[in-house]
């Protein structure tokens, strides 16, 4: 990761942004499209051990598509910021942001005249839960390579355990509270504006804003003399 005293990064404000957009995804996929998650496979290893299982509600599919898709758009992420290694960190967000975006507004599209209630059209709902998968292992794969403390924009168990375990009464100095603070709100944040979007409009308008704010972001971001450091 690039240092520069004179010009701090961007990259905490710009994974807090991101982590609104989590929100905003989980609760596309878990209110939207049948108890799936797209962004945090975790909950995804559950359910399928569920429906392995037999229990009602629970399907193998769509965890399988999610999954599969998940690890997919890992994958490339992976292979993109070797491909930048050396080259401006500007670039490398650019490139990654756009995919992104372009992943949830194709996700946006298809969900048009989808009706949540039905779950139809059927394929729509492996289409949206593959795209959004997709976009979410490229983000995380993109974030883990950057290697920013406290901010996966994703996954929050391991923030909260840093903030009980390094904190006063534990002991601990209290480091990156406020970052750690601010990940849980972000995430906490997107899922009501998502809940809020998804149960009045339905699933394109929180897909098409979530594409909104990570390359409307991210492009903020690139403006920092900071950004212009290798990555």
């Amino acid at each position: 990761m690039p240092t520069n005293t004179a010009t701090p990064s961007p990259l905490p404000w710009l994974l807090l942004l991101l982590s609104v957009t989590t929100g905003l995804v989980d609760a596309i996929s878990v209110l939207g499209l049948g108890k799936v998650f797209t962004a945090n496979m975790t909950g995804n290893i559950v359910f399928l051990g569920f429906a392995a299982a037999g229990t009602p509600g629970f399907r193998v599919a769509p965890y399988l598509v999610a999954i599969c898709a998940f690890l997919g758009g890992a994958l490339i992420a992976g292979r993109t910021g070797k491909a930048h290694a050396g080259r401006p960190l500007r670039h490398w967000l650019m490139v990654a942001a756009t995919i992104e975006a372009a992943l949830l507004w194709i996700a946006a599209g298809v969900a048009i005249g989808f009706d949540i209630a039905s779950q139809s059209p059927g394929a729509s709902v492996y289409a949206i839960i593959a795209l959004t998968g997709i976009a979410m292992g490229f983000r995380n794969a993109t974030i883990r390579q950057l290697k920013i403390p406290d901010l996966t924009t994703t996954v929050l168990t391991l923030t909260l355990t840093g903030l009980a375990a390094d904190s006063s009464l534990a002991g601990g100095a209290n480091p990156n509270w406020a970052r750690r603070i601010g990940s849980v709100a972000a995430i906490f944040g997107g899922a009501v504006i998502g809940a809020v979007l998804v149960m009045r409009t339905g699933l394109s308008v929180p897909l098409a804003l979530a594409g909104v704010l990570v390359l409307a972001g991210t492009a903020a971001c690139a403006l920092h003399p900071a950004s212009r450091e290798p990555a």
